[in-house]
């Protein structure tokens, strides 16, 4: 019997022999989530809408709909895009991270720094999704409001006090259901994007109770239950919420049974309603370039080509350089979308001719704007993490909690809280083909996610005119005030280390696998901060093609996301904030995309 999940998508689908020279109000680039609501949110309100996405639908592959098989996405070779970046312009420094990864000639990946003679140099590893939802579809789905500077900044840098975070808030709660907190009347309960805590086991015995208490204890919390802390609201809608320290329950976009939603279910459930909105979607179908065309008043934006076929780009571990594909053009009578994520957003601008005119030039590109911003000022969060091995195995400790800290950087400058940790009986290390490394049930780890550092250097640069082709990809870590950087991260491990040291005999003493590696236990300041250095990892990406004021050359958007130079072109994913957005980028994305439709429709 044919999966009546799968019935509808597969009817739009077989419309899109249409696609190719046939004409849509709007066309979307791309399903993750900017793009993906975006699109479904036109078509709900009457637009006639082509989604296009590289990947295919994987909406009933487990390693994918379940929220707690991120690590499975991440690696499933379905989905997953391999991109490698580099975290400086120092090779000496990129081949001192631990997880440094070399292709070997028989395909494999080789991780670490002692490579074979005959292995070929590839850098750090930074997987992406491909596939009908995007990166919503991979990730461990941290849904985190971010702090209301970080809206107020961009209403301060642009004008536009639509921007305000408690404006952006209105968008929140339209597009959530709260599932976590049903009478809370702050919230929103009728959206398309649900959002549940996760669960920690802190029953009788448990030592994921043990475990959140010594937490609390070592922060001053011992006086409230752990029941209560690991219940707390990130998202409360509290005027002093940004400055509030502690355990708070982890928020993810998964409904009550693990399941994982947002980008592939909206889009889904627009196609098989019975109002039949005009939503059209084309999976496989790597966009390459905007069609443009001239008129007195300068280039407008009426349609895209694509190739379409099976993992053509050269990030998907099945591309093959001679896979069959055909060419096709489709046009849009009102605007094109740009929704293709951090690395790929700039990398379709600048194969249509918006970007840096020498860098285009160099390509044999036609210049369509001069457009320096377009692949510059790229962001990304500090990600480190202290693991250690308990004294015996560990006992019903499942699930995450969130841990809100101040560094002390934080506290000379401003009153917003600066760390996000989440603490479990996991192990996560960061990113590699293969990853994670699991050290058995003894293992325990606060990760932490240092919010706003300074350095904003990153770029993404063509590395040919080939569409399939990935572009060179450099975060520059610490490029920036990293003394200041390091001393906020190494406040999170120091917090950590001293609750785990802390834990009752049995589950303490703790044997620390990094920053200070066992069986040294007296590390430096100076020594962890390089190991912190060279072994960050990241994935939290944006800013490459900013939104930002009028006398900002580097703004590639205005306030209302269209792209500066052109008609009827605009961006809507995380490339589009000026800064990364608190913690986690995925939950404001969502609500940036809300925010797009809005303005979309207040254009017509």
């Amino acid at each position: 019997m044919f999966p009546l999940a799968l019935l509808p998508l597969a009817l739009a689908l077989s419309a899109t022999a249409r696609a190719a020279n046939a004409t849509y109000e709007y066309i979307v680039v791309g399903s993750g989530p900017g793009g993906g609501p975006l699109a479904a949110k036109l078509a709900r309100a009457g637009h006639s809408v082509l989604l296009l996405e590289a990947g295919d639908d994987q909406g009933d592959n487990p390693n994918i709909t379940q929220i707690l098989n991120f690590n499975k996405a991440g690696n499933d070779p379905k989905t997953r895009w391999d991109f490698f970046v580099k975290h400086s312009d120092d090779l000496e420094r990129e081949r001192k991270f631990e997880h440094y990864v070399w292709r070997q000639p028989d395909g494999s990946f080789y991780v670490g720094r002692s490579p074979p003679s005959n292995a070929t140099e590839l850098g750090i590893y930074y997987p992406r999704a491909g596939t009908l939802g995007g990166c919503a579809m991979h990730n461990a789905g941290v849904s985190a409001n971010p702090p209301d500077a970080d809206w107020d900044h961009i209403a301060e840098i642009t004008g536009d006090d639509s921007w305000r975070a408690e404006k952006m808030r209105e968008h929140l709660v339209s597009l959530e259901n709260a599932a976590y907190a049903p009478n809370d009347t702050t919230h929103g309960h009728s959206g398309y994007l649900t959002l549940t805590q996760a669960k920690v086991n802190m029953g009788n015995g448990s030592d994921g109770g043990t475990m959140v208490q010594v937490m609390a204890d070592a922060m001053g919390l011992g006086g409230v239950s752990p029941q209560q802390l690991v219940t707390r609201d990130m998202n409360a809608k509290d005027p002093n919420r940004d400055m509030k320290t502690g355990i708070f329950g982890q928020l993810r976009h998964a409904d009550a049974q693990g399941r994982r939603v947002g980008t592939n279910t909206y889009i889904r459930a627009t196609l098989q309603d019975p109002a039949q909105y005009p939503l059209t979607v084309s999976l496989n179908s790597l966009v390459t370039k905007v069609l443009f065309s001239n008129s007195t008043t300068g280039p407008t934006a009426v349609g895209v080509e694509y190739l379409e076929g099976a993992s053509l780009y050269s990030a998907d571990p099945r591309f093959a350089k001679n896979a069959t594909r055909q060419v096709k053009q489709v046009t849009a009578s009102r605007e094109i979308i740009i929704a293709g994520g951090v690395f790929n957003s700039p990398q379709i601008l600048k194969l249509s001719g918006i970007g840096p005119a020498e860098e285009l030039k160099k390509f044999d590109i036609p210049v369509v704007v001069d457009s320096p911003g377009v692949g510059a000022r790229m962001a990304d969060n500090y990600e480190t993490s202290i693991i250690g091995l308990a004294s015996r195995d560990l006992n019903n400790v499942g699930g995450t909690y969130a841990v809100m800290l101040k560094s002390t950087t934080a506290t000379t400058t401003n009153s917003t809280r600066d760390l996000y940790l989440f603490c479990g009986a996991f192990s996560f290390e960061g990113y590699w083909p293969g990853f994670p490394t699991e050290y058995g049930k003894s293992e325990y780890e606060c990760a932490v996610v240092h919010m706003g550092p300074h350095s904003q250097a990153g770029t993404v640069t063509l590395r040919s005119s080939d569409p399939r082709d990935m572009p060179e990809i450099n975060f520059r870590f610490y490029n920036q005030t990293e003394e200041a950087d390091l001393t906020a991260i190494l406040d999170g491990i120091k917090h950590a280390r001293s609750a785990f040291a802390t834990a009752p005999d049995g589950i303490a003493p703790f044997k620390e696998l990094h920053p200070c590696k066992s069986p040294k236990t007296n590390c430096t300041e100076a020594e962890q901060k390089e190991w912190i250095k060279l072994n960050t990892y990241s994935h939290h990406a944006t800013s490459s093609c900013q939104i930002g004021g009028d006398a900002d050359k580097m703004a590639v958007l205005d306030s209302k996301f269209r792209v500066r130079g052109v008609k009827n072109l605009r961006v809507v994913d995380a490339s589009a904030f000026p800064r990364v957005p608190g913690a986690f980028p995925v939950l404001p994305t969502f609500m940036l995309s809300e925010k797009a439709f809005r303005d979309i429709l207040a254009d017509l």
